[in-house]
């Protein structure tokens, strides 16, 4: 099977989400209650942690020989996919409302590139998802569209670490509220670094990592878009007044909808097989 150290990765990407988190949501259910965290921070913390730690298991399962529990995490995946998206939506929606709030510009700096930027990270779980479903009889396409993914989201919480523990390697000379996007925009270089080499060790079965590299690349450029592009902080704007239960709804759906869609399209195990000749 390939990438047999890829828990290595994981386990450094569950560390991460952790660490990075620990002053923002982790730390503050510790010392406070979970009651006075957002509801949304709650949905999109569980399942972008579950999702890491359904991939986990995929790999334990897979590399144990364990196939039936790994089609059983498999499956699971289609369950857990649009209830991912919808954190996703949760945490815009979250950022278009501190927008609409916000009194002053420093405050209204901010939640736009949030906004266009996890807008951008639902396309690249869309995309990769759905290849991973489509190319799932192709264990290195599979194994590689599905390990992609924690990628498109490591920037949020390492920029965080970088921020706090390493501020020495975000080497801009900007001043908050710029110094944090350049924090999250150098944690997607090493993140798109990162899977262009595994791209170019393997060209014949690393596209997912190209795949993935150029989707950060255009979640990257979002992150400055969204505060200096007057048109979509006024499309923002628009967005914010839309009701939750259709950008929820919206996101659910769309979530449920690429699940099915890739899981039909990967081809079927009898194509190519000779078929057994007819007795009488």
């Amino acid at each position: 099977m390939p990438y047999r150290q890829a828990q290595f990765f994981l386990v450094f990407v569950l560390l991460t989400i952790v660490i990075g988190f620990w002053g923002s949501y982790w730390g503050a259910i510790a010392r406070s209650s979970a009651f006075h965290v957002p509801i949304a921070f709650h949905v999109h913390a569980v399942t972008a942690t579950a999702w890491v730690l359904l991939l986990m298991l995929q790999h334990w399962s897979i590399h144990g020989r364990r196939r039936r529990l790994h089609r059983l995490a498999g499956t699971a995946s289609l369950a857990l996919f649009p209830f991912l998206i919808v954190g996703f939506v949760m945490i815009i929606n979250v950022s278009a409302a501190r927008f609409l709030a916000a009194e002053d510009a420093s405050g209204r700096f901010l939640p736009p590139s949030f906004g266009l930027s996890m807008i951008f990270a639902i396309l690249a779980y869309l995309v990769l998802y759905y290849q991973g479903l489509r190319h799932r009889r192709s264990v290195r396409l599979h194994a590689g569209y599905m390990l992609a993914t924690p990628l498109i989201l490591f920037e949020s919480p390492f920029s965080r670490i970088l921020l706090d523990h390493l501020p020495f390697l975000v080497f801009t000379p900007s001043d908050f509220p710029q110094r944090v996007l350049d924090a999250i925009v150098i944690s997607m270089a090493m993140a798109i670094a990162f899977s262009l080499v595994l791209y170019l060790r393997d060209r014949r079965f690393g596209t997912p990592f190209l795949v993935a590299a150029l989707l950060m690349f255009a979640q990257a450029a979002a992150m400055y878009l969204g505060t200096y592009s007057e048109a979509f902080r006024a499309a923002f704007t628009a967005y914010a007044a839309l009701p939750a239960w259709l950008t929820l709804g919206g996101g659910f759906a769309l979530g449920a909808a690429v699940g099915w869609w890739g899981w039909r399209s990967a081809p079927d195990r009898t194509v190519g097989r000779p078929v057994a000749p007819a007795t009488s």
